[in-house]
């Protein structure tokens, strides 16, 4: 399903879906059912993250702090089949406990919610940590489970936002700080009093933020060199290499800098650096949109890889290459598991929430008035038809920083 079909879906039959189970849920409590200060420590734990593929990386703070409060509790992990390639980047979730739903189509989307919930009640989920910020699918799906401890974002006086009211640990939307400190916060609500109302009056420290290292071992860089060479066979670990991702999740279309722009700085790149080479990189389907920059570059040294790698593939290519330059998604989170210097384009969203997790992380941001223009409180929607915020950001600024950066490695 498209992601607006998937708004719709949520706003319409997710809000009297979230009203109807509040009122059953209310009805359960006075009738002494159902006590929301259930003090038991989780077994079984499910996080929920369905649509984006970078927040798996956003969240495994949040996964790193659960093993550590609860050492002894299993995690299993809720995610769009089509996303779940990402869990294999977390080594806290064994491969077994990825649950995943069919999203391609309404019907297999709601046989496999069916198949979910009967799922996670036979494998006797206690604990949900809702990571969707104010999805009422999600936060309905957690009820659903039959878990006793429900985790997630809630309103409190905010106007909209609605997800009914049956979480057992509320936690207020913090838009002040970043994504992954949020998450950290819903698992640390977990271990607060429920009656200090709202939860999460603790401080999450940057060091709690840190990521992993994925270092590929020599099977899988011999992989990698293999994959660059048969696209370039003269290519060697003598040159620097380039990344460009000039793709964007389908949910927020707006957050890419302008294609044109990416040629132009695959074409300076070659130009000026002969010792560089440039791979363009994409999923299967974006491929014919990589092909266009290549083709306009008409070099050797600018490669084509869009659909060339699974996952695993590319984060060991983020590795052994020097400079990724991407738009704000998924690969921008892939890279920060690895050593490369990343430089990210902002605009529609804020580098606040989502900067990568990285030590070389470089934010390309133009500080416009009207961004950050999407947010949890428009359903990541915009009216914008023009992202001059990324248009602005010019080729020769970029191309110096990644020339910097590329002589800071010489």
């Amino acid at each position: 399903m498209s992601p607006d079909i998937m708004r719709k879906v949520d706003y319409w039959i997710g809000i009297p879906l979230a009203w109807c189970v509040t009122l059953w849920y209310k009805l359960q409590r006075a009738l002494g059912l159902k006590n929301p200060r259930y003090q038991e420590p989780p077994k079984r734990v499910l996080f929920i993250e369905l649509a984006e593929m970078g927040s798996t990386i956003l969240a495994y703070p949040a996964f790193r702090k659960f093993r550590e409060l609860y050492p002894e509790a299993e995690i299993y992990f809720l995610v769009f089949r089509q996303n779940a390639p990402t869990a294999d980047l977390v080594d806290l979730i064994p491969k077994q406990n990825v649950l995943t739903i069919d999203s391609s189509n309404p019907w297999r989307f709601f046989l496999g919610t069916i198949g979910i919930i009967l799922k996670t009640r036979r494998l006797g989920i206690d604990t949900v940590v809702n990571l969707e910020m104010f999805a009422r699918y999600s936060t309905i799906l957690s009820y659903l489970t039959g878990a006793r401890k429900r985790a997630g974002f809630y309103r409190f006086f905010n106007e909209g936002l609605y997800v009914g009211d049956f979480l057992t640990h509320k936690v207020p939307y913090n838009p002040h700080i970043h994504t992954a400190q949020s998450f950290i916060t819903l698992v640390r609500s977990l271990a607060e009093d429920q009656s200090d109302v709202p939860l999460g009056k603790f401080s999450v420290q940057d060091d709690d933020l840190s990521l992993p290292v994925i270092r590929p071992n020599t099977n899988e860089q011999s992989r990698v060199w293999e994959i660059l060479r048969d696209a370039a066979p003269h290519i060697s670990q003598k040159h620097t290499i380039v990344i460009l991702n000039p793709n964007a999740s389908k949910l927020i279309e707006v957050r890419r800098w302008p294609i044109g722009r990416y040629t132009d700085l695959a074409k300076k790149i070659v130009q000026e650096r002969p010792d560089t080479y440039v791979v363009v990189m994409g999923s299967a389907s974006e491929r014919a949109e990589a092909e266009t920059i290549v083709s306009a570059c008409a070099s050797d040294r600018v490669l084509n890889l869009a659909g060339k790698t699974t996952l695993m593939e590319l984060v060991h290519l983020f590795s052994v290459a020097d400079v990724l330059v991407t738009n704000d998604s998924g690969p921008a989170h892939f890279a920060s598991l690895t050593p490369i210097h990343i430089m990210v384009f902002f605009g529609p969203e804020t580098p606040k929430l989502y900067k990568p997790l990285s030590k070389n992380a470089t934010i390309l941001y133009s500080w416009f008035a009207c961004s950050p223009c999407v947010s949890v409180h428009n359903q990541r929607r915009t009216p914008c038809t023009a992202n001059k915020c990324l248009g602005a950001i010019e080729v020769e600024e970029v191309y110096k920083k990644v020339s910097s950066l590329l002589d800071t490695k010489a």
